[in-house]
Parts: structure tokens; C-alpha cells; sequence
């Protein structure tokens, strides 16, 4: 199953999806990144509930010519993802705090 975008949930960083029971659930945009040539969206639960925790991150497969998400099976690409983006916003940090 794959998520339609639009403009605006992007905008106002809110991207509301719909879990397999029919229930929506907002997401707060954390982040996109790009590792070996496919951009992912990181999101936060912008209301935690039994399902996804506050402090949970959910990765998405970012198709940007059918402005859809794509959920992502593959529990290794996922914790490769994650990695990646966490050492790309490690050096963002480290970088800023040099430039104070």
C-alpha cells in the first residue's frame, strides 16, 4: 500500500496516512535523505498512540513521480537508512556547533 502526497502536508510538515484498519494517523515530517540514489522519509507520530511511539521513527520509500509513499519490508534496509541518517545529521551537528 503506498500513500498519496500533496503540497500541502508537505508545507506544514503534517502528513496524515491511513493504517491498514482505515485509521489515519498524523505524522510529523522529520526529515528526507537520500542513500544509494532513492530518497526516504523520515516521520514522527505527531500524536503518539499504542501503535507508534512519541520517539518512534517510520521510514518511507519516497516516490517523487507518483508523489506517493512507499512502506519498506526490508527490516536491514531500514536499519541501513536509519544509520545513514543518523551519521549525515551527526556531522550537520558537528559542523554548525564549529561554525558558533
Amino acid at each position: 500500500m503506498s500513500e498519496e502526497l500533496n503540497e500541502e502536508e508537505l508545507d506544514d510538515g503534517i502528513i496524515e496516512l491511513v493504517d491498514d484498519d482505515g485509521k489515519v494517523i498524523n505524522f510529523k515530517l522529520l526529515d528526507v535523505t537520500e542513500y544509494k540514489g532513492v530518497k526516504y522519509t523520515l516521520l514522527l507520530a505527531a500524536e503518539p498512540n499504542e501503535e507508534i511511539a512519541e520517539d518512534e521513527v517510520v521510514i518511507f520509500r519516497l516516490n517523487e513521480e507518483a508523489e506517493t509513499l512507499e512502506p519498506i519490508e526490508d527490516e536491514k534496509l531500514l536499519e541501513e537508512v536509519f544509520d545513514f541518517y543518523q551519521q549525515e545529521t551527526e556531522g550537520e551537528e558537528v559542523y554548525s556547533d564549529e561554525e558558533n
